[in-house]
């Protein structure tokens, strides 16, 4: 059985950015139930998989509930822990891979604020490492990166309307250049980074209790 995460930081960590209301009804109402329909129908079917990750990548495809739920379970795993309250910014290799492909920080903040705000309903904005190269992706719904192959996510936030709407109203745009400017976990992204270059291993959902 998975369990739900705890958040890694109190549930008001995030004002005002996120609230504790939000914090509340994101973790303990949206991402409990999809945890909570990945058990259901694992237990249906009799099945006791290895990870999450494993999950994801074999429903990949076939659209149903089982995908949607765990896909959903993993991004929003990794989006509280792609959040630090203390906030901070890129250094070292990352940041000069950052240079490279948007030529600085604030480059990166256009692009990641300008997929996120411009992607057409529900999903969430990326920062992957591809080919070893960064870019900013988009994907819809449970959608995640898990399904593509030689994509490692090193940064991830919310579009889902429940993620700002309490906050931020219909201000998606507001809420994701708020959102950039104090709240990514940047030591994970700089890890995520090494882990797709092979140095070191990727963030994983927490194991079957």
């Amino acid at each position: 059985m998975f369990v739900l995460p705890d958040l890694p930081y109190p549930s008001n960590a995030l004002e005002p950015v996120i609230s504790a209301r939000t914090m509340g009804f994101h973790h303990g109402k949206h991402h409990k139930a999809y945890v909570d329909a990945v058990n259901a129908i694992l237990a249906e079917r009799g099945t006791r998989p290895a990870s999450l990750e494993d999950v994801v990548r074999a429903s990949a495809g076939d659209g149903g509930k089982l995908f949607n739920s765990a896909g959903q379970a993993w991004n929003h795993a990794m989006f509280w822990v792609a959040m630090d309250p203390a906030g901070g910014a890129p250094s070292g290799d990352l940041a000069q891979a950052i240079d490279a492909a948007f030529g600085g920080l604030d480059g990166l903040k256009t692009a990641f604020v300008t997929a996120g705000g411009g992607h057409f309903g529900s999903g969430w904005v990326w920062l992957v490492a591809e080919g070893g190269a960064l870019k900013v992706i988009t994907t819809h719904d449970a959608g995640t990166p898990l399904t593509m192959k030689g994509v490692t996510p090193l940064m991830v936030c919310d579009l889902w309307e429940h993620a700002y709407y309490l906050d931020h109203q219909n201000d998606r745009k507001g809420f994701l250049e708020a959102w950039f400017d104090s709240l990514p976990n940047w030591a994970l992204a700089q890890s995520q980074w090494a882990a797709a270059r092979g140095g070191g291993a990727v963030w994983r959902y927490p194991d079957p209790a």
